[in-house]
């Protein structure tokens, strides 16, 4: 599996291994230790894996023994392992390092050594569970790794060109040929359903059965739902009430959480450390309401109005449809061929929302409930910032479309509104590109492009 983070493992390397650590984290799953490795086994005369899901009883005693004598330490942990370490040659992996968390706190002293280089992989790092009684050093640079893309998909079936065509077009200001366009449509509707959970991505690549997909992807969700009960303490039932719901507050039109959908009388306030708790496990993907569609959107951040998607589309289907395994099928089957009769109006934004995600951004929307004035009720999906800063028209709205009809009353309202503050404005739809009444149409595997 090709994936886009091992350029930043290569970067790191050659530019900060010698004074920082890597922490690569994010959900379960998503192939965090088999990219790492396979970094090692590429870059490094050798590397070492600590597995502290995992370790021995022995290995384990060598760290609470000599975590402080880095030369005994590694002595003991090559005869242990078999592995011969190369003064700078070498790569030592913590993985899961937070069940260790006195491991991150030592690599202060591993890193000022120099002797080799180190990164750390794990899920729900930050959670304060596995962050209690230890200093977190400076020196760890943590990098969030996400599902696979729609281009890494895309590798893993075989079109290693396709993504950079579509770049092409965009950059351009073209549509792609009208067969290639709906080739892409065909993988986009794919990827939709596997999803981009490297297990998943497998089992298509190698079988194309729909069903052990789905049943790998109904496994890692069972995963999830069971690490909710594990680590996240006393607020367990208000994290998994939150994690129930978000399907079917994400099919409504107006798609803002509502936290009284968890519990009648509920506020915010009272759900604030389970929905950091599902934050902080990546499994989802918050989008703040954003009041002024000003540049420093995170500045104009309104904590109290947001949505929830997860982090995975592939996984938001398994999880929104507790369905027997024939009507799955079905419903793949005609998902697949554009050819789906329910609301799909939430797997589109999710998508959208998981592919701005993917590139590094951060999701807000903009929402104006006014009723009593027509012109000033609208709502804009996402806002981004145009790549380059300038004086004015920073923000681009984009506005996500699920099906053929569709107005723009919202965008329209909110450009007249915003005028000054506006650059390109987007709508994300399944048709082709165009350029119309100052209006970017992109296709929806163009996203990425953003």
């Amino acid at each position: 599996m090709k994936r886009k983070i091992y350029n930043q493992l290569l970067e790191w390397k050659e530019k900060r291994s010698c004074k920082e650590v890597l922490l690569i984290e994010g959900a379960r799953r998503i192939g965090k230790s088999y990219i790492v490795e396979e970094f090692a086994r590429r870059e490094y005369q050798s590397y070492m894996l600590i597995d502290f899901s995992k370790v021995s009883k022995e290995i384990k005693e060598i760290f609470d023994n000599y975590l402080t004598d880095q030369k005994t330490l590694f002595r003991l942990l090559s005869i242990a392992t078999g592995v011969k370490l190369h003064e700078r040659e070498s790569l030592i992996i913590f993985d899961e390092v937070q069940k260790y968390p006195r491991a991150r706190e030592a690599v202060k002293e591993l890193v000022a050594q120099h002797t080799y280089d180190y990164i750390e992989t794990g899920s729900l790092v930050s959670i304060k569970k596995n962050t209690e009684g230890i200093l977190i050093p400076s020196e760890e640079h943590p990098l969030t790794m996400h599902p696979m893309d729609f281009e890494e998909f895309l590798w893993a079936i075989g079109e290693d060109e396709l993504m950079d065509y579509v770049r092409e077009c965009f950059e351009a200001h073209h549509a792609p040929a009208t067969a290639i366009h709906r080739k892409l449509m065909n993988y986009l509707r794919t990827y939709i359903v596997v999803g981009g959970m490297p297990q998943a991505v497998q089992e298509y690549v190698n079988t194309q059965d729909l069903d052990e997909v789905d049943h790998i992807k109904r496994r890692i969700l069972g995963l999830y739902r069971a690490d909710i009960f594990n680590y996240a303490g006393t607020y367990a039932d208000k994290v998994a009430r939150i994690w129930d719901v978000i399907p079917s507050e994400l099919k409504r039109d107006k798609k803002r959480f509502r936290i009284g959908q968890v519990k009648h009388g509920a506020r915010t306030r009272d759900y604030e450390s389970a929905l950091f708790w599902l934050k902080e496990a990546k499994v989802v993907n918050a989008c703040y309401n954003a009041t002024e569609p000003n540049i420093g959107l995170k500045m104009n951040e309104d904590e109290q109005k947001f949505k929830l998607y997860l982090a995975d589309t592939g996984l938001l289907l398994s999880h929104g449809f507790e369905e027997d395994p024939r009507i799955m099928q079905e419903l793949y089957r005609k998902l697949i061929l554009g050819k789906l009769e329910i609301n799909k109006g939430m797997m589109i934004e999710n998508l959208v929302a998981q592919m701005l995600c993917a590139t590094g951004k951060s999701l807000f929307y903009y929402v104006n409930p006014e009723k009593a004035d027509k012109e000033e009720h609208m709502e804009i999906d996402f806002l981004i910032a145009k790549p380059v800063i300038t004086n004015r028209h920073n923000i681009c709205p984009i506005e996500v479309k699920s099906t053929q009809r569709y107005t723009l009353s919202s965008v329209r309202k909110f450009s007249d509104k915003f005028n000054e503050n506006i650059a390109t404005r987007y709508v994300i739809h399944s048709g082709v590109y165009k350029e119309e009444d100052g209006i970017t149409y992109l296709p929806l595997y163009m996203t990425p492009c953003l």
